[in-house]
């Protein structure tokens, strides 16, 4: 049994994990956060306990690190004594905060696909640009691995996984969509780090359809989607990371991730990209001094973390799962529904905070006990997924089944 986390980064998703590890401490032992700027970590501690929010008596210790220094991280490591570290930290800092738990032995946890802050959209598969080269070298040192282990990707994941051993012999098409119904008051803001936001949505949309890699355009492709309790959406195909795996466990299924925008968000997205405002690549200005447009609208939205007492509405992502089983049509949609307010109540944070926050937490939990130490890399969709179903229902993110008109937990 594995115990003691680390926590990595100290935004509105390290809030949530800091919450949901300190609700089940019991389980995961010892508990530390580190990210480059230490009085962040303190004031998430702080919001932990002012909301009593640790279940039997434990450490909860902050720190500094670079988490781009490997060398750093893995000091860090040895020192807190972590067997578990949960990276939720930028997605720069991926493959260096991997290198330091295959170094240290430590499972590694993380929400999201690695970037390299020069490139912007990559060729796929982007997984097999950078996590997956570590694959042989985690299953040789016996270190686990769990990747893009968040909502999309991470709970998606499970959620095509479960549907498919469930409901079908044959997948023939998994796809992805993302709804966001809830409103923050700003005139514009984004709901996570603007820089890895705008990144996903300033280069070409990649989808798997007919056996091989499909491109489009942001924007270009979209659809109204009729979905329980935020109703009718419109969502736009958008390149996520999950099509990546998902791809390549389910070869033969088109795959594809569906983002719901709203005119306001796409009328503002526009503009700052047409006058080159969302490019990562540095200009000078009239007096000399050299910025990097992207860097520079982060700087001036609000951020994301600063949005959760305002927020209200709901959230709804799902997998709609189609096949075939014993040779007639099925369709599944598999989904969860979240509220900004009760997130914030609970843990300060607003809903896609909360969304993407508790699933690492259920997985550590899991690698905790054993079920998910598995001693390699792999990604959600290659997990059991029912005895993550089964925490996700207990810390915060129930399941639920549409089959044939019936609507009913995952486990009915």
């Amino acid at each position: 049994m594995k115990r003691n986390v680390l926590i990595i980064g100290a935004g509105g998703v390290a809030q949530v994990v800091a919450h949901k590890c300190a609700q089940n401490n019991d389980v995961l032992g010892d508990l530390h956060i580190a990210s480059r700027t230490k009085a962040k970590c303190d004031a998430i501690i702080a919001s932990v306990l002012e909301k009593n929010a640790m279940k039997v008596p434990g450490t909860f210790d902050s720190h500094a690190v670079d988490a781009m220094d490997s060398a750093a991280v893995a000091a860090l490591i040895r020192q807190t004594g972590a067997q578990i570290v949960i990276n939720v930290g930028s997605a720069f800092v991926n493959m260096t905060v991997m290198d330091a738990c295959i170094e240290t032995g430590a499972a590694y946890i993380d929400t999201a696909i690695h970037e390299d802050p020069a490139k912007v959209c990559e060729t796929p598969p982007w997984y097999g640009n950078y996590e997956w080269k570590k694959r042989d070298l985690c299953a040789q040192k016996g270190v686990t691995a769990i990747l893009g282990a968040g909502f999309d990707p991470g709970v998606v994941n499970a959620f095509a996984r479960f549907a498919a051993d469930e409901y079908m012999d044959e997948v023939k098409s998994i796809d992805i969509v993302d709804i966001n119904a809830g409103s923050h008051g700003r005139y514009f803001a984004t709901n996570f780090d603007p820089e890895i936001n705008f990144r996903e949505f300033t280069g070409t949309v990649f989808s798997w359809q007919g056996g091989k890699w499909v491109e489009n355009s942001m924007f270009e492709v979209g659809r109204d989607w009729d979905l329980p309790v935020v109703g009718t959406c419109r969502a736009y195909l958008s390149g996520h990371d999950e099509v990546h795996s998902l791809s390549a466990n389910y070869p033969q299924a088109d795959v594809r991730f569906w983002m719901g925008f709203g005119d306001h968000y796409i009328n503002v997205f526009t503009v700052l990209k047409n006058l080159g405002l969302l490019s990562e690549h540095p200009v000078k200005t009239a007096e000399g001094q050299e910025v990097v447009p992207l860097k520079v609208v982060k700087a001036v939205l609000p951020d994301p973390s600063s949005l959760a007492p305002d927020y209200t509405g709901k959230t709804c992502i799902g997998d709609l799962v189609k096949g075939t089983k014993d040779g007639k049509d099925v369709e599944v949609f598999v989904y969860n529904v979240a509220d900004h307010k009760e997130a914030y109540l609970e843990v300060g944070s607003q809903g896609i905070s909360y969304t993407a926050g508790v699933p690492p937490v259920a997985a550590a939990m899991l690698v905790a006990t054993g079920e998910w130490d598995v001693g390699t890399m792999k990604n959600v969709e290659e997990l059991d997924p029912k005895p993550f179903f089964t925490l996700l229902d207990r810390i915060g993110l129930p399941t639920r089944v549409q089959i044939n008109g019936e609507d009913k937990a995952w486990n009915d």
